[in-house]
């Protein structure tokens, strides 16, 4: 297992280049997002992060990205159940994503498809929904309560 630490301001540039790279929007992301964003890097470089936004007992799981070199490894999976963990201990019950190519990687976690139009109003107000994913996203969620 990779070691994960949250995210700080010397990280930003880095992980906007990240994201922009593995086509995910970053356009938004400002030093504020940090704290609930997770990283996997080592001195040199990045070598994965996931982010929340969260909104009362509702999160959005937005940003999770592995540099190509460290894929296939375990990595997105450590990101995706630490971002989890993370949501839980913060006191989120529900978490909701967009996602246009890892809808089976998230499904498989206990992610649930639905509507866009299902997730909280608070949610589809986000940049992320609003205008930075496309409307051929698919809309993600899981209960954190419910899930081991």
């Amino acid at each position: 297992m990779t070691s994960l630490r949250v995210a700080t301001a010397r990280d930003l540039p880095a992980l906007r280049d990240l994201l922009g790279s593995a086509h995910l929007p970053y356009q938004d992301l400002t030093v504020a997002h940090l704290a609930d964003f997770l990283i996997a890097a080592d001195e040199y470089s990045i070598h994965g992060v996931v982010g929340l936004e969260r909104y009362g007992d509702n999160a959005l799981l937005r940003s999770l990205a592995v540099r190509p070199g460290n894929q296939f490894a375990g990595l997105g999976t450590q990101l995706a159940a630490a971002a989890e963990e993370h949501a839980r201990g913060a006191g989120v019950a529900t978490l909701y994503l967009l996602t246009t190519t890892a809808a089976g990687f998230f499904e498989r976690r206990g992610y649930d498809v639905i509507a866009r139009s299902e997730a909280p109003a608070t949610l589809q107000k986000t940049t992320e929904f609003s205008s930075l994913c496309p409307s051929q996203a698919i809309c993600l969620r899981r209960n954190l309560h419910h899930q081991p």
